[in-house]
């Protein structure tokens, strides 16, 4: 499949509605929360166990962007976001096979392993396309998109609950939600595919107020990993992600517990709606920090994701379980950090290793995001499990893990300060022949 090249004329302006489409699909991820309470009780699992697809999910995400990375420069956007639409679907639908036979192993397996491809190659599947479109407002461009990924469980978690609600939170129950989604995100998915386009000529597309695509130092993707700033953006990723993630795999029990004992308990649909606005902080998170990044700097709006991340984590173990508009507040902010981070790391990228193959570093970078996805979840959910054979419960069973999260915050300082440019000598001859490279990649066969 070759890339679709823009005719003359055509609106940079419609790239980013073609990656909304995808990323606003596969960003039902972070809904998942919303499955684990009706997966527990009809299948008899443990908090950690009704995790599993989730964090397996992200791991392909992380793998799958990783390894698909350079495919995805070579073949294009089109290419990506179908294959993101073949799996993704098709995870859905095993996974509603799974749990109409009450296996959970093909939940995990579809949801996680197959749909978790889906999830990875669609992340990355327009990054460096919008990149070179906006090589003015990197931090702008992506963070559109991005955004998407962040805003997904802004309309599939009440949907979802919805559908849970109509259908029943039995084993059939959710084998048919499971369905629905997989045949509605497919026929979404399928606008971005027929919409998305390339620059003409993508070795020297430029604006009228903005730089070339190739300007500045550029580093392939061999030589980024090699680089002490590739690891240290890594370390940056990982932290900011455990501590997000943390939150917002566990997100609908968590404000459940934190407030049992209250006046005013919290119900199932108020949980669903704190996912909900915990999706929408992402969300914005992902266009306003991202922005911002644009005007401060990113090693400036990195600093204030982590130290200030760190300080709000502080004031929910200290005083959550005392204000309710206290915890949703901190935890609001934590989720706009945790998806700016993600915004910005493409621009972050860009700014250091230039555009040349920055799809295939910010997939490289993107393992990190697996490493996450396991940490951040298996933190909270193991922490708590033993804290509940331990006698205790309510906001008892996140305090420790809280303070880990500090922790990993300050470690992603430390690391965001040690950040400087990259040395010369991984640098490519000339961005002419940078330029020379991608064409003769998109000259090849897919």
């Amino acid at each position: 499949m070759s890339p679709p090249v823009a005719p003359p004329g055509w609106s940079r302006w419609l790239v980013p509605p073609a990656a909304l489409s995808v990323h606003l699909s596969i960003g039902q991820a972070y809904a998942w929360s919303v499955f684990k309470p009706p997966l527990e009780s009809a299948l008899g699992l443990s908090g950690t166990q009704s995790a599993l697809p989730f964090q397996l999910g992200i791991v392909m995400l992380g793998l799958s962007a990783a390894f698909g990375g350079t495919l995805v420069e070579r073949n294009g956007p089109r290419w990506a976001m179908t294959v993101a639409l073949i799996c993704f679907s098709s995870g859905f639908l095993l996974a509603s096979l799974g749990a109409a036979t009450e296996q959970y192993w093909l939940i995990v397996f579809g949801y996680g392993f197959v749909g978790g491809i889906g999830l990875g190659i669609g992340y990355i599947s327009p990054v460096s396309t919008l990149i070179k479109w906006f090589p003015d407002r990197p931090g702008m461009a992506t963070g559109i998109a991005i955004m998407g990924f962040g805003g997904g469980a802004l309309i599939a978690s009440p949907w979802s609950a919805q559908m849970l609600e109509s259908f029943g939170s039995d084993s059939s129950g959710i084998a048919l939600a499971f369905l629905v989604h997989g045949l509605s995100y497919a026929v979404f998915m399928l606008l971005g595919v027929l919409l998305v386009r390339v620059p003409r000529s993508e070795g020297r597309m430029s604006t009228a107020s903005g730089p070339s695509v190739f300007e500045g130092p550029q580093v392939s993707a061999r030589n980024a990993i090699r680089t002490p700033q590739f690891w240290c953006l890594w370390v940056i990723l990982c932290m900011n992600v455990s501590a997000g993630i943390g939150i917002l795999e566990k997100a609908a029990p968590m404000i459940t517990d934190f407030f049992a004992k209250s006046s005013t308990p919290v119900t199932v649909t108020a949980a669903a709606g704190f996912v909900a606005l915990l999706s929408a902080a992402n969300m914005a998170g992902r266009i306003i920090w991202s922005s911002t990044s644009d005007l401060i700097g990113r090693k400036n709006i990195y600093r204030v994701y982590l130290g200030v991340g760190a300080l709000m984590y502080l004031l929910i173990a200290q005083f959550g379980d005392s204000s309710k508009p206290l915890f949703i507040v901190c935890a609001l902010v934590i989720l706009s950090f945790y998806g700016g981070g993600f915004a910005t790391i493409p621009a972050y990228l860009k700014d250091l290793f230039g555009t040349y193959q920055v799809g295939a570093i910010h997939g490289r970078l993107l393992t990190a995001w697996s490493t996450a996805g396991v940490l951040g979840p298996l933190i909270v959910n193991w922490i708590a499990d033993r804290q509940e054979e331990a006698g205790k419960d309510g906001a008892d069973l996140y305090g420790m893990s809280f303070f880990i999260m500090i922790g990993l915050l300050v470690i992603g300082f430390v690391a965001n300060e040690l950040v400087r440019p990259v040395n010369p000598r991984f640098h490519i001859p000339a961005p002419r022949e940078a330029a020379d490279v991608v064409q003769r990649q998109h000259s090849e066969p897919a």
